[in-house]
């Protein structure tokens, strides 16, 4: 997969990884840059065409998809990030609202368009979706389970010709990490992380240091070889 010419669309795409992310696909020569985010947003380059996209509301979901039409790469960024004990079964599903259902979603909405360009689902995901971590439990949660998600979509997937890339980001200075002291990577590293991994085809594409340190463990692992165990099961059935 070549960005060069591609079209993409990316939500979340008004700050931290997501805006590196807008700017690093222009870098690499995309044809086209959707831009999904909540609020109001413009940018200088042509190429780059705003949506209004809340990732919780179905409604924008699917006037995205009328708007944007062709598509080749589909990168799920979006995402929420807060402090909890779990003792909140609200705050939980808040985060699976958005950090799970929201990428099922768009995912589904954006197939058929990914089937017929024979393009890529990139889900931004986290280190947190392999090891929880507690102060963060909600999240870690709802990144695990997109994570299973992104492995199942890529089972059935796979004989349709869609690539489907789980992103392990490491900590990352944005929004997010706000009160995290601790080394962080810059969303601009980042960005450049995921797109060399979709161009490289890598599964699990660990973009900064940190996730790059367990990628070798990750990839010669014995849950990963269950994975591509498991996936034979559903070889050649729909999604």
């Amino acid at each position: 997969m070549n960005i060069k010419d591609k079209v993409i669309l990316i939500s979340g795409a008004n700050r931290g990884i997501g805006r590196a992310l807008v700017e690093e696909a222009l870098k690499r020569g995309a044809k086209r840059v959707y831009a999904g985010t909540r609020t109001t947003y413009t940018h200088p380059d042509k190429r780059v065409t705003p949506l209004m996209l809340d990732v919780t509301s179905e409604d924008q979901i699917q006037q995205a998809a009328e708007k944007v039409g062709a598509l080749d790469i589909l990168v799920n960024n979006a995402g929420v990030s807060l402090y909890d004990d779990l003792n909140d079964r609200a705050l939980i599903e808040r985060h699976l609202a958005v950090n799970f259902f929201g990428i099922y979603g768009l995912t589904q909405a954006f197939l058929p368009s990914l089937l017929r360009s024979r393009g890529a689902i990139v889900n931004n995901l986290s280190v947190a979706a392999l090891a929880p971590l507690p102060p963060i439990a909600a999240y870690s949660i709802s990144k695990a389970a997109a994570f299973s998600l992104t492995q199942s979509l890529r089972a059935f997937l796979a004989e349709r010709n869609v690539k489907v890339h789980a992103v392990l980001t490491g900590p990352v200075d944005t929004d997010m990490t706000r009160g995290f002291e601790i080394p962080k990577s810059t969303p601009e590293l980042v960005a450049q992380g995921i797109f060399d991994g979709i161009e490289k085809g890598e599964e699990e594409i660990f973009p900064d240091p940190m996730s790059a340190s367990v990628a070798e463990s990750w990839r010669g692992s014995a849950m990963k070889a269950l994975e591509r165990q498991n996936a034979a099961f559903v070889a050649g059935r729909p999604v």
